[in-house]
């Protein structure tokens, strides 16, 4: 039997306790939610992770034009620029909306903000809250002002197994908890479940992330948007820690240069060196690790004794693996870091599905296209966030249909699909790779087994991929090398994708032997 939690009814359903999450909760206040998550409020989530911070135009010698500038530069012709712009234009809010939130960012002794340099940002406007331990300083003090918020309900130890729908609209949560299964009846959710890095062996994302919020929502009939663009960062820790622990770009924004076993400062010799946009650095670096080297970070002469001041949660990760990066060189490996992909939103983080609102990472916006400049995933997410609260406040309460009982999925496990998009869907791609995945693939995700959700969500990974015949942005393909003329971002729904992986080599030989 499903519990139904009828005292909840109709309140907004955020899925997910990172920074978007928590940012629709508080900025809906003191109109009543409620927040699903699966660990601990704030824990388990890639915003407590992130080290560099929020990009934010608020330099005395910066603009929201500049900043836009550089965003459509990285995002490699496929940012849809209004949506990129009214982000971008919404950061100086955000920060202020932080702020009055309890988040302490870092100021010099003029009182003014402390900002970085990160790669490809032609100005310093990164936002910090305590060094490189900003997501965990911000997420802290969400977390604290949700505690301190009577209207926000929080369900820890639940994890969110499908949107339930009334016709083709949203009518309730269905969601698994220690007792069983439980029904939250609501006509308004949002998801805000964060990446895709738990289906690759090696990331920097919680292992347990694995595209549950695009599983959810292809189910439910939501089109996606742009699934081929997985953005490897560059400089993961080359460490038997699992998942990898993030070298931030702000050490190389400080100076710090990458060279192979023998020395070599193999960045030297393309455009904006080790500051170049994360898909270029990370193409590089693999490309030496596949001829058999090996790549370090060497930020001695750049920061040197200063480096554990500087970034004491880095320097604390090196320690762990016996590095003083003051004295040693730093191994780093690219791992899966963001995904531009996801649920298609407009831009006030609806979906196609009506009742169903996506923000952070798990929505394609149209901010990032082809590939995420540094620091803007926070304040998409902040702003996003935002966004969809203004949108949902004051909506009447719908709650559908009355449901009487719903069957409990089995627990999603990505342990199968882990290899086969290691192998196969990894920084660079080709044909063969790419149907290789999609047949190895499609039979999971037609299946009710655990490993289902996940392979939804990598088979959406891989059909989009096919069908980009080029290189552009995080995704790179060596049967196509060069960027078309005139690319164009794509929107799917599931079914749509089901068809062409069912008609894909081999699986499409092998059906009809």
């Amino acid at each position: 039997m499903s519990e139904r939690l009828d005292h909840l009814a109709g309140r907004t359903v955020i899925v997910g306790s990172g920074l978007a999450g928590l940012m629709t909760a508080l900025t809906l206040a003191p109109e009543p939610s409620v927040i699903v998550t699966r660990a601990a409020l704030g824990t388990q989530t890639s915003s407590a992770w992130a080290q560099g911070g929020i990009a934010a135009a608020i330099g005395a010698d910066d603009s929201a034009a500049l900043h836009l500038a550089d965003t459509l530069a990285a995002g490699d012709g496929l940012c849809d620029r209004p949506v990129a712009a009214g982000i971008i234009a919404g950061a100086p809010s955000a920060i202020a909306a932080l702020e009055q939130a309890g988040v302490r960012f870092d100021r010099n002794a003029a009182g003014e903000f402390s900002l970085g340099l990160e790669a490809a940002h032609k100005r310093r406007r990164i936002v910090h809250a305590e060094g490189d331990g900003s997501g965990a300083a911000i997420i802290a003090a969400l977390v604290r002002a949700v505690a301190q918020t009577p209207t926000i309900s929080v369900l820890e130890g639940f994890e969110a197994r499908r949107i339930l729908m009334d016709g083709d609209e949203v009518a309730g949560l269905l969601c698994a908890t220690e007792g069983g299964a439980a029904i939250l009846p609501t006509g308004k959710v949002v998801l805000a479940t964060g990446g895709i890095g738990g289906l690759y062996d090696a990331t920097t994302n919680p292992l347990g992330n694995f595209g549950q919020g695009i599983a959810l929502a292809a189910r439910a009939g939501a089109d996606l948007a742009d699934m081929e663009f997985v953005q490897f960062h560059p400089t993961a820790l080359d460490s038997r820690r699992r998942p990898l622990a993030l070298v931030s770009e702000a050490v190389r924004g400080e100076g710090a240069l990458l060279v192979n076993e023998r020395g070599e400062r193999f960045m030297a010799r393309i455009p904006g060196a080790e500051l170049a946009p994360r898909d270029v650095v990370a193409r590089a670096i693999s490309a030496e690790i596949a001829r058999g080297g090996r790549v370090f970070l060497d930020a001695r002469d750049a920061l040197g004794s200063r480096f554990a001041a500087r970034f004491p949660v880095i320097a604390a990760l090196c320690g762990e693996a016996g590095i003083d990066p003051a004295k040693d060189l730093i191994p780093v490996r690219p791992a899966v870091h963001y995904h531009m992909g996801g649920v298609a939103t407009d831009a006030n983080g609806r979906s196609s599905v009506p009742g169903l609102w996506v923000a952070g990472e798990v929505a394609s916006t149209g901010l990032h296209g082809a590939n995420r400049l540094a620091s803007n995933s926070l304040l998409e997410a902040a702003v996003m966030g935002m966004r969809a609260a203004r949108d949902i406040a004051g909506m009447a309460a719908r709650t559908g249909s009355p449901f009487q009982s719903e069957r409990l999925p089995v627990s999603p496990d990505a342990s199968l699909v882990r290899p086969i998009v290691s192998r196969h869907l990894g920084v660079l791609r080709n044909r063969d790779a790419v149907q290789d995945a999609t047949a190895a693939l499609l039979p999971l995700a037609e299946s009710d087994g655990p490993a289902a959700d996940p392979a939804i969500v990598a088979l959406l990974i891989a059909v989009f991929a096919g069908l980009r015949m080029e290189s552009r942005g995080a995704h790179a393909r060596t049967d196509f090398p060069l960027k078309l003329a005139d690319a164009q971002r794509r929107r799917m729904r599931l079914s749509q994708a089901l068809e062409i992986a069912r008609a894909t080599p081999p699986y499409a030989l092998a059906r009809s032997a």
